[in-house]
């Protein structure tokens, strides 16, 4: 793309409540004077951050999003599948700022401290930048021809079982790629099998008890049993929306339940609220246990939305 006209007619990932939406509904009517197409925006869901996006962008997941220049020069530090096009703006002449109460020189001189101590060059900065941004299992792409291949493969059973134990099987599609890049052949160094990447010990116990977790079938029967004994049992209240017991559930698949428990806790303690996942309860998670959890967590939630674009794309195409 050479020039902002060259957006004329691409879709365009957006969230509606950021800045970028708005700027590019405002682009669309200058083109409509003009004579030029309009961009074509993908309202993108709201639990996703612009680095989210970007990560998708990467993957080839969606194809172009619009962010903050600052971040776009960030994070093409660490994707190395996108490309940046700095020059076709939708908006300049912007400041962004951090704000903070003039009569606040303790929290100013914190803030400046760990800027000193915490940035890029600095040990900790380079750490945090190489372990957590550099050495990171990103999201893949889903939408490859290969990958679509294995997914039509498995797909009547995700739809069977999550028939079964109430599941949106887009979901636990999503939560398998996670696991296993649908590969049943993979075990893992801790003796997990299969698509699911159960434990044979977890097969076993009496709240799931599916036998020969080596089968496809039973494989995918025993994570959906297994998905469904964790949400009833740790993640049912009331006050817990459909998406955010999905979210716990995943989480919990991952680090397990009685972790998942005591990180709620601690979040509502912390003035976080205890039955939202992304930007509350994810945070402690991150501070506690690592950044492991959070980024399978997201990912699933990418892959599940990979999938819903796919099915959207089929449906219009029949």
């Amino acid at each position: 793309m050479k020039s902002i006209e060259d957006l004329a007619g691409r879709e365009v990932h957006l969230r509606p409540s950021s800045s970028y939406y708005q700027h590019v509904v405002t682009l669309n009517q200058s083109f409509q004077k003009k004579g030029i197409g309009p961009i074509k925006i993908i309202e993108a869901s709201e639990f996703l951050e612009d680095s989210d996006l970007l990560e998708m962008v990467n993957a080839g997941i969606i194809p172009i999003v619009i962010v903050d220049d600052h971040k776009a020069r960030f994070w093409g530090q660490i994707f190395e599948k996108i490309t940046l096009y700095p020059e076709v703006a939708v908006n300049t002449g912007g400041e962004i700022a951090w704000a903070f109460h003039p009569k606040s020189p303790k929290l100013s001189a914190i803030v400046n401290e760990f800027h000193q101590t915490a940035k890029k060059g600095t040990l900790l900065g380079n750490m945090t930048f190489t372990r957590y941004l550099k050495k990171n299992k990103w999201a893949r792409n889903t939408l490859n021809p290969e990958e679509i291949k294995k997914y039509q493969a498995h797909v009547d059973l995700f739809k069977t079982y999550s028939e079964q134990y109430n599941f949106d099987y887009l979901m636990i599609a999503a939560l398998a790629y996670q696991e296993s890049l649908l590969d049943h052949s993979k075990q893992s160094h801790v003796g997990a099998i299969g698509i699911m990447q159960m434990l044979p010990g977890t097969a076993a116990d009496k709240n799931v008890a599916i036998p020969d977790i080596k089968k496809l079938e039973n494989n995918i029967h025993a994570g959906h049993k297994y998905l469904r004994f964790l949400q009833d049992r740790y993640f049912s209240d009331p006050e817990i929306d459909v998406l955010n017991r999905y979210l716990f559930t995943f989480a919990a698949y991952n680090a397990g339940p009685a972790k998942i428990r005591r990180l709620r806790k601690e979040a509502g303690e912390n003035g976080l609220d205890p039955n939202v996942w992304f930007q509350n309860v994810e945070i402690i998670a991150a501070k506690r246990i690592g950044r492991e959890t959070v980024q399978y967590v997201s990912n699933i939630y990418k892959y599940y939305i990979s999938y819903k674009l796919s099915q959207k794309k089929s449906n219009k195409v029949k």
